[in-house]
């Protein structure tokens, strides 16, 4: 599957969990955020695509919603397991 298919696919599925999706330019690479009730998943808008698509796969690695296409888990367990450094491995 091309690349600008995964992050297509990767930013619907974060939209369908009620979060707006914005590239934004800066120092940092993203994640997800709460802005007064707004959810919203930034990202840096000068990564390479394949950081994009490590950013959205993060962000819904740690939501976990369910009903999540076939597609889209299928992308996310091509990517590289979650950072050693995340929250999660506490």
């Amino acid at each position: 599957m091309k690349k600008q298919k995964q992050l297509d696919l990767l930013e619907a599925a974060l939209v369908s969990t009620g979060r707006k999706v914005r590239y934004e330019k800066g120092s940092f690479i993203g994640g997800d955020c709460r802005v007064k009730e707004n959810m919203i998943v930034v990202v840096n808008k000068f990564l390479p695509i394949e950081g994009k698509i490590a950013t959205l796969a993060g962000v819904l690695r740690h939501l976990n919603p369910p009903g999540l296409s076939a597609d889209v888990a299928k992308i996310l367990d091509t990517l590289a397991p979650a950072n050693l450094f995340s929250r999660e491995n506490g």
